[in-house]
Formats: structure tokens, sequence, C-alpha cells
């Protein structure tokens, strides 16, 4: 399959009782989102929900006809985490059918920020982009979020079950274990069908790109740490076949999981340099990198994915401080690095 293919349309078969749905998004960044169709007896199990989204509550209707069932077949949704594009439309589906909601426990606190009465789109974003000394890109983001319309129904809603990973999910056929592999968000899970030989990574593990450990509201303490951790946890379950959130299907979770180690240990070696070079704000050192597999500087990006290089490079300083390989100084608001 072509690196776009992925994004057409339908249900696709991926394993015996098991479709990809390839659903919208807003803009042209990760495209779509995948969401999968489990046969349950004689009902329907997704494995994420998708973007509330008028469009992509079609397409699933349409994908879901084509396997002659209905949204109204749809009884449980299980949720990798607590990001828009895998939540909102889980919470609408809810609201529309009656399904239930499942969510790793450790999104609560999460889901609490998002769900406060005075909560800031990307507020804790904006925090940390003044801490980084990123005055430039927290101006363009302010004013790139003040462009946009706020969203008329955020879906941010507790969900009907909490997911420890003590518990399995039993289907008709099938046993999921739930993993925790908290990084891209802190209560991030992967569900596991060892007996199939199928995981279902989310955002943890995918093909072609590297999943942000920057954006959430309340993340944990060192989520670099947190990510590279649950990558070596899945790490030691048996290979399985990768069935990722965005992106299409691959054989074999571990060669994935092992590129993405290395990338990482490579990343947190060049931003050590960019600091003896100088660079000692993450800001600094973010612009002293390139970003994306076409290898843009920092002021090529926009401002959203500005946010997100300045926050990525963040998080790989702070492990190197945690590491000892790095110092770090708060100067009038602003952390500064030096080498240990």
């Amino acid at each position: 399959m072509s690196s776009t293919g992925w994004t057409e349309p339908g249900a696709h078969e991926v394993a015996p009782g098991v479709h990809r749905i390839p659903l919208p998004m807003p803009g042209d960044g990760l495209r779509a989102v995948n969401v999968y169709a489990i046969r349950n007896a004689s009902s329907i199990t997704l494995i994420d929900g998708g973007w509330a989204l008028d469009e992509s509550r079609e397409r699933l209707a349409e994908a879901l006809d084509s396997l002659g069932a209905g949204l109204g077949d749809i009884d449980r949704v299980l949720v990798t985490h607590v990001h828009r594009d895998h939540y909102t439309q889980a919470v609408a589906l809810r609201e529309e059918v009656g399904c239930r909601v499942s969510l790793g426990t450790g999104e609560h606190p999460n889901l609490l920020c998002l769900t406060a009465p005075d909560s800031v789109p990307m507020g804790k974003q904006r925090a940390e982009l003044a801490e980084c000394g990123a005055e430039p890109v927290l101006r363009a983001l302010n004013a790139e979020l003040a462009r946009q319309s706020p969203p008329q129904e955020q879906h941010w809603q507790p969900p009907d079950e909490w997911l420890t990973e003590h518990g399995g999910v039993e289907l008709a056929d099938r046993t999921l274990r739930v993993v925790r592999t908290p990084g891209h968000t802190r209560g991030h899970v992967v569900f596991l069908d060892e007996t199939n030989g199928l995981m279902f990574t989310g955002d943890h593990v995918l093909p072609s790109i590297t999943p942000s450990v920057g954006l959430e509201q309340a993340p944990g303490e060192l989520p670099l740490r947190d990510y590279l951790e649950s990558l070596r946890t899945i790490r030691a379950f048996p290979d399985a076949r990768m069935l990722p959130a965005h992106g299409p299907v691959r054989d074999g979770v571990h060669s994935r999981v092992d590129e993405l180690l290395a990338h990482h240990e490579h990343r947190l070696d060049t931003m050590a340099t960019t600091v003896t070079r100088g660079a000692d704000t993450a800001y600094e050192a973010a612009r002293a990198l390139t970003w994306t597999r076409r290898e843009r500087v920092l002021d090529e990006l926009d401002p959203f994915n500005r946010t997100l290089a300045v926050l990525e490079t963040s998080a790989h300083l702070e492990l190197l401080v945690h590491r000892r390989r790095l110092t770090s100084e708060r100067v009038e608001g602003v952390l500064h690095y030096t080498t240990s």
C-alpha cells in the first residue's frame, strides 16, 4: 500500500473479523485516523472513535453498511487515549446510539483538565512555550487560535468505564489485553489480541512518524522517559501485527519499536550537541535542528507544528537533565540548559 493509499474510505479487512476504517480529520497533517471495527457476535466493537465531524460520522456509517451493519450495531468503543481524533466521536456515538465508551484510567487527570470550566485551548502548551523561551512561537500560536472558531460541542465527557491494565476486554471470540503505554499521553493504552497476533497500537507506535509527547493538558513528570519505557514494555510481548491509528497496517511491531528507540536515542545525542554548541533554551535548540522527513527548519513550519517541535525539544532536554547529561536553571521564567 502507498503512503497515501491507506486513507481510502471504506472498511478494509486486516484480519478475520477485523476491519480498518479510515475517517477524515480537519487539515492535511495526519490525513486520517483509523478506527477498527471488530465483529462481536451480533454487534460491533470499535477501537477508537474518530473525530466528531459530520463527514466522519457519514464515512463510518457507509463503511459499516458495507459490512451489513449500522451505527446502531456499535455496542462499545474502546479508546486508546483522550485526544480529540480518538475520543470525541466515541462520545457522540454514545449520545446517538447508546454504546458504551471505555478509556484508560490514566487519562482521568487529562479529562478533568479538559472538562474544567476555565479550560483554555492548549493552555498547558502555551505556558510551556513561555518556559521554553519561545515567545515568537507563542505569539503565532495565540494568533492562530484566535482566528479559529471554537467547536460547538467539545464532547469532553467521562467514559462509561475506566480500563485498568489488570483487566482484559472479553469479546465474543477474542480477548483484548489492556496494556498501559504512557508517553504520548499519560493514560494511553494499547489493546493486544495475543491469540490472533494483533496489536491495536493507537498513537503509541505509528508506521512512519513519531508520536508527539507534548500535546496533553496534564502530562506526567517526564513524558519522553515514560514513552521510551512503554516502547520497551510492548517490545517484551511476542511480536504482533501492528494496527496503528494513523498509517497503513504493518507486519511486526518489534521492528518499528526498535526503529523508534534508535531514533530517540539519536535525537537525544543531537539535542545534547546543540546545547554544547550554544543553544541554551528549548526554542534555540529547536531552531538549530531540522523537522519532518523533509528536514525543514523551525520557521518553515505552521504555528501548531512549530509548537510541537519546541515541546518535543523540551521533552528531550528534560530527559537529558534526568540522565545527568545536562543541567538546567530557570531565569526569569525561562529554562536554560548547559552541559554537565
